[in-house]
């Protein structure tokens, strides 16, 4: 394989992909774009071509994989992870995501016509699309069953960047109650030590919902 060096200007990977498209590059041309450069007595080429065999169709490398090759330290591992995560988000099709309250009804149709309270929560990830659903308890909320072991749990497990907390209301009020809000305070103080952001809680009713960050009460 040539040296970056020993390439015309206009067939390397930057200038290339400018003038012929993105899609005229090979995989190791591609990741070459992406570094911009090598390590001392390594040419850029050389380590491009070590990373594309690294990659598996439907897979993203690991971070120390990516780390273990010489050349390739922290901020070239996450540049090349970003490209990956913006392809996902933007050229995939990608998970349901909720910007606003008035998206969740659709995600906890389930519960709307309960005659008990259900609590749940739904787990969001950077880009507000939904990875997972955890039904917390079934019955009035109190403090002892709405526990933050049980609400967060998953959502490390799962990685999240978020939640939204949901329960729906048998009576079709949409006042929350006091109980709920300080549910709702004391789970979002535990999610702040976690680094989960309690995005908000939405309470359900078949008619409507009401959204506790709208009023001001988290």
């Amino acid at each position: 394989m040539k040296r970056m060096r020993d390439i015309a200007e206009i067939d390397r990977p930057r200038e290339k992909l400018i003038v012929k498209g993105a899609a005229s590059l090979r995989d190791e041309e591609l990741i070459a774009a992406i570094i911009g450069s090598g390590a001392r007595g390594k040419d850029v080429m050389v380590v491009a071509r070590e990373i594309a065999a690294l990659l598996v169709p439907g897979k993203q490398p690991a971070p120390q994989d990516l780390m273990s090759i010489n050349g390739i330290g922290e901020a070239k591992a996450s540049q090349i992870l970003a490209c990956f995560e913006l392809s996902r988000r933007y050229l995939t099709k990608s998970l349901l995501r909720i910007t606003s309250p008035e998206q969740v009804p659709p995600f906890v149709c389930d519960i709307l016509d309960k005659k008990q309270e259900h609590f749940l929560c739904l787990m969001l990830n950077g880009a507000n699309e939904v990875i997972g659903r955890k039904d917390v308890t079934v019955g009035l909320l109190n403090h002892t069953l709405v526990h933050p072991r049980e609400v967060f749990a998953e959502a490390i497990e799962k990685r999240a960047a978020s939640v939204i907390l949901v329960h729906n209301h048998p009576s079709g009020s949409l006042d929350p109650s006091q109980q709920d809000i300080a549910i709702t305070r004391q789970l979002a103080e535990s999610g702040t030590v976690l680094g989960i952001q309690v995005h908000d809680h939405v309470i359900v009713t078949r008619q409507h919902y009401t959204s506790m960050r709208e009023r001001g009460l988290m």
